[in-house]
């Protein structure tokens, strides 16, 4: 459902997507609504220094567009959101 392009790294994990920034359709938690902030892997760690860059699948990362806590989910289950 995502734009499909090349995946170009950023570095530090981090993925180029062309909807970096826009708001999107998440389909893998009932049609949510957010803003794409990063392609990138998810740590899986709460607390504590990053030092190295995981060795995990990127996925997307949303925040709300009202604000509040940000969520992942599959690069392909987003989408561009109607304005």
């Amino acid at each position: 459902m995502t734009t499909r392009t090349p995946m170009q790294p950023l570095g530090l994990g981090h993925w180029k997507h062309p909807l970096l920034g826009h708001r999107v359709i998440d389909h893998a938690h009932d049609d949510r609504i957010g803003i794409l902030r990063a392609i990138a892997p998810d740590t899986k760690v709460s607390t504590g220094l990053v030092i190295k860059v995981p060795d995990t699948p990127p996925v997307a990362w949303l925040a709300p567009v009202t604000g509040g806590v940000e969520w992942t989910t599959d690069p392909e289950a987003i989408e561009v959101a109607k304005e």
